[in-house]
């Protein structure tokens, strides 16, 4: 009986289901910020091949992009980068927040849930947003660092599908909530497992596939817009 009695936990994946944006948008924010205007034309004409190929192997394995695509940390100053963090959620990515996602984290704080942001984005890029949210928690990986350098390596697998209901499971069962009354909201199919192990799953401008899914197990389907 005491388990029945726990409230709930909202888990909330966080590019393109809080924010209208990802980890490449974030890695770029962070790499060209401080470059001079020419000096990041440049940057940028560099860069375009490797989206190609990120865009193609994400088709192929989400987990395999996301290790790849973090090499692009190895080398960079862990110290600067968690600073610029806090300046790119100020100036960036505040902006990107779906006003109905602030909404939906406010009535479930209203009601005594926990509010968990479950991601592969990095955790110091998603920490500013958890503050501004008031989230409880946030389970996000880490870049592995030596001498304060990043090296491009994650201290973990990727946060990524079964490795999100992993940890949905783990946490759940460490604070003694039973996964059937929680809640899951997120965008992608990627993302099913994380759906799939909670008794609420909510699929938040879904992709495609998601949507179809969603509409056969008659899960609900929330349209958050863009702020304006």
């Amino acid at each position: 009986m005491e388990s029945l009695q726990k409230k709930p936990i909202a888990f909330f994946d966080v590019d393109g289901t809080l924010i209208s944006t990802t980890i490449v948008h974030a890695y770029i924010w962070l790499r060209t910020s401080s470059l001079p205007r020419l000096i990041r034309f440049f940057w940028f004409i560099g860069f375009l091949p490797k989206v190609v190929y990120y865009l193609i192997l994400d088709r192929i394995s989400r987990p395999q992009f996301n290790r790849a695509f973090y090499r692009n940390y190895r080398g960079m100053d862990a110290k600067t980068i968690n600073a610029l963090a806090t300046d790119m959620f100020g100036s960036y990515l505040r902006q990107k927040i779906f006003p109905e996602a602030i909404s939906q984290i406010e009535e479930h704080k209203a009601q005594g849930d926990q509010v968990v942001l479950l991601t592969g984005s990095l955790n110091f890029i998603v920490q500013p947003l958890a503050e501004f949210l008031g989230a409880d928690v946030v389970i996000a990986p880490e870049l592995k660092e030596q001498d304060n350098i990043f090296t491009g390596s994650l201290t973990t697998e990727p946060l990524i599908g079964e490795q999100k209901a992993i940890a949905m499971k783990k946490f759940a069962a460490q604070e003694e909530v039973p996964l059937d009354i929680c809640y899951a909201y997120s965008d992608s199919k990627s993302d099913l497992e994380m759906l799939e192990c909670v008794g609420i799953p909510i699929a938040v401008n879904p992709s495609k596939g998601l949507r179809q899914h969603a509409l056969e197990l008659g899960w609900e389907i929330h349209e958050w817009m863009k702020a304006s």
